[in-house]
């Protein structure tokens, strides 16, 4: 039969930027950044997406802006800022995606114009979608201002907002610009903020390197009590190793494998049975904990090694597990997150597992039985803490 072909390569680079005080007006790397990405003689349009709690803990922020542009005027700064609410609300609300294409429409931003988001990892998933689909695609610059969006969501390719009551159900793969991780900005997150987003850590380094796990070991007090330094070596070595991850093979995930996503099929289900009121961090830690025991209980994982991720998600201070992650029987509402985790890249359920600390591997199914026996010992884990 005769037929045309044709087959095409698009390369994607971006950059992940460690500073502090990007708004400094000393500070250059962003100006010189933008006149490197500008390659052409016609002024630019940058226009300011910012998270509502970053703006409240970081009054002078609009004005440090303002200030900058003024200083480093080579690009012509939307005098407007808006400011969304940020959290899973920001990726709920359809009205939020809305305002954003209005604004772009309203200040005629192009292809050829910067959208920059500034905040958590809900805000920077919001403005990458609306960037996406936006004149099929505008340039978007991320400046994730948590833990959370510095080590782990923040740094991928990934964009989108929740709908039909399922997490990330619209999106598109939209590599940014760039990526500037202020460090400045994790100074005014709460703790539980702050802690939130080592659950991460604690994910890339059980499937990715275990010597990162043995640091995280040995820092787990200093990490708690918010010692920076501590905390700067976790985010780089996370963004080194989800960077890694994305140059590996399948960064836009067209087959069935979301080999991130350790403890993710229940981590995701418990943020919506919660509304939301669990941060995905501390959802995360409570699937690692289930996943751990689990692979434990299939005889993948060491006894040994399993006590070993318990007991640094209990000195990191998270809970291990909830009455919304309890698997009762084969009609527990957190079990409906396999589905919704399998449907979400079709084709096979594929869920990572630990063969050791450092090491993950794919399987196809879940023993409910044993699942139910994994969710019965965090229970007791959590009886034994609590009295």
């Amino acid at each position: 039969m005769e037929h045309l072909k044709q087959s095409f390569t698009v390369p994607f680079e971006y950059k992940v930027y460690f500073t502090s005080a990007i708004f400094d007006a000393s500070n250059t790397l962003l100006a010189d950044c933008l006149d490197g990405f500008n390659n052409g003689n016609s002024l630019k349009k940058i226009f300011f997406v910012v998270d509502k709690g970053v703006a409240e803990a970081h009054p002078l922020l609009f004005q440090q802006i303002k200030n900058y542009f003024t200083v480093h005027n080579r690009i012509n700064l939307i005098e407007e800022i808006l400011v969304l609410p940020g959290g899973e609300t920001a990726k709920n609300n359809g009205q939020y995606f809305n305002q954003l294409l209005e604004k772009v429409h309203q200040h005629g931003i192009d292809r050829h114009s910067y959208m920059v988001a500034i905040g958590g990892g809900a805000i920077l998933d919001l403005v990458g979608y609306a960037a996406a689909v936006s004149h099929r695609g505008i340039k978007h610059i991320r400046i994730p201002t948590t833990v959370l969006s510095q080590n782990d969501s923040g740094v991928g390719v990934k964009n989108g907002i929740n709908f039909f009551g399922k997490k990330n159900f619209l999106g598109t793969f939209a590599p940014p610009l760039a990526v500037f991780n202020d460090e400045l900005f994790l100074s005014t997150l709460s703790d539980r903020d702050w802690r939130s987003g080592i659950a991460e850590a604690v994910k890339v380094a059980l499937i990715k390197d275990a010597i990162f796990f043995e640091w995280l070991e040995q820092h787990a007090n200093k990490l708690v009590s918010r010692d920076l330094p501590s905390m700067k070596y976790l985010v780089h070595r996370c963004a080194a190793l989800h960077l890694a991850h994305i140059s590996g093979g399948d960064p836009f995930e067209t087959g069935s494998s979301r080999p991130l996503d350790f403890g993710h099929w229940s981590a995701h289900k418990l943020e919506q049975l919660s509304d939301f009121s669990i941060l995905h961090g501390e959802a995360v830690a409570m699937g690692i904990a289930m996943d751990t025991v689990y692979s434990h209980l299939t005889h993948r994982l060491s006894a040994q090694e399993s006590d070993r991720i318990i007991q640094l998600l209990q000195n990191l201070g998270f809970a291990l597990t909830h009455p919304l992650m309890e698997v009762d029987n084969a009609q527990s509402p957190i079990l409906l997150g396999l589905q919704e985790f399998r449907e979400h890249l079709g084709g096979q359920l594929t869920i990572m597992l630990l063969d050791q600390i450092g090491k993950g591997v794919e399987v196809h199914e879940m023993d409910m039985t044993i699942l139910q026996k994994a969710s019965g010992l965090l229970q007791q884990y959590k009886q034994t803490i609590d009295s």
